[in-house]
């Protein structure tokens, strides 16, 4: 699945369009190393998202089948880390 579906597949971003827009900042991060949106995402990636104040790291557990997942399912498809 593409990176900008996933993250908003797995509800990281409220749409795709600002997944997109992240992606095209150079603010999110797959394994270390910048991607764009059509980048693939794979079991055991490592999503790395720069915000202004902090950065998050989420690990890719499940890659989802539907378009959306509930908010309170998100943690079946990443796993946060510190």
């Amino acid at each position: 699945m593409r990176i900008d579906k996933f993250l908003n597949a797995v509800n990281l971003t409220k749409r795709r369009a600002v997944a997109q827009d992240m992606i095209g900042e150079g603010v999110v991060y797959i394994n270390g190393k910048a991607v764009k949106p059509a980048k693939n995402v794979a079991l055991g990636d490592i999503i790395t998202l720069v915000y202004l104040e902090k950065e998050m790291q989420y690990e890719v557990l499940a890659i989802p089948s539907i378009k959306s997942t509930p908010k309170s399912q998100q943690h079946l498809y990443v796993k946060e880390l510190l």
